[in-house]
């Protein structure tokens, strides 16, 4: 990591296939399979996913949406029991490869989870714990990245007066927008999210809602949500995963006005899930 404060595109991977959009694929999963013990929880997902895109993965519960946004960050490996087979392409690379270091992938793919999860630290180390991992220690540096990462989680105006206060006495929203703030801190390349806004009240939702669409300018974003209005709402393409696998994937305007599948159809109008 530079010693600056975040610049954002500036020394992120820009290696793999451009699209005939011009967009380079971010990730590729190819005839990805993985197990827990003998039951199959992901069969056979393809999926090409793009950068500055929001894509939303949907579907009704136990269909392999959480499993499968924490194998693109191998979170997935510390389940006891786990095993995959096929490919998980970054940039190019697989993954899934031995030699890959799983502390290289998390410093490019950050993760923010359903329920806000602020350390017991003050707002300002709670944002810049990673650079601190990382090595940076000026103090100047820090306040540069500190401000940088909050503003760019539209929490600065609410908190630049407390942020030696602990992050615990903020509101749920506030945290999780925290929570957003501390992965940009690392100039992540992917930033995951697994319903982000489910434990949420409505306006907390809809100020990180608004806050997605500002961030995918910079970065490429991929949320697993229950909410069809709101996969309607924020994300550029959508996946619906139906029994561990990939039902349908296309433009969330044509999934959700003339899906292809009857099953996608039938999940989206609420007939079941």
């Amino acid at each position: 990591m530079s010693t600056s404060a975040p610049t954002n595109q500036e020394n992120r991977p820009k290696s793999g296939t451009a699209n005939s959009d011009g967009k380079n694929i971010v990730y590729s999963t190819k005839n990805l399979n993985l197990w827990y013990g003998n039951n199959q929880a992901l069969k056979e997902i393809n999926l090409d996913i793009k950068e500055n895109e929001v894509t939303a993965i949907i579907g009704p519960s136990g269909c392999g949406k959480s499993t499968y946004i924490k194998t693109l960050n191998r979170m997935i490996e510390l389940v006891p029991g786990v095993r995959t087979s096929g490919e998980i392409l970054y940039r190019g690379r697989n993954i899934l490869d031995k030699s890959y270091r799983v502390e290289e992938l998390r410093t490019k793919v950050g993760m923010v989870f359903q329920k806000p999860n602020p350390f017991p630290k003050s707002i300002f180390e709670n944002v810049v714990y990673g650079p601190r991992i990382h090595g940076i220690r000026d103090r100047k540096i820090l306040d540069q990245i500190a401000e940088k990462s909050l503003r760019g989680a539209a929490l600065w105006d609410e908190v630049k007066d407390r942020l030696n206060q602990n992050a615990f006495g903020l509101s749920g929203g506030q945290q999780q927008r925290l929570c957003i703030a501390r992965c940009m801190a690392i100039e992540p390349d992917v930033i995951l999210m697994d319903e982000p806004t489910s434990a949420l009240d409505p306006i907390s939702t809809l100020k990180v809602e608004e806050l997605l669409q500002v961030l995918k300018k910079d970065y490429s974003i991929i949320i697993v949500t229950h909410n069809m209005q709101q996969a309607a709402r924020i994300s550029d393409k959508t996946a619906f995963f139906l029994n561990g696998e990939v039902v349908e994937f296309a433009k969330t305007t044509k999934m959700f006005s003339n899906p292809d599948d009857k099953r996608t159809e039938e999940y989206i109008t609420g007939r079941f899930g």
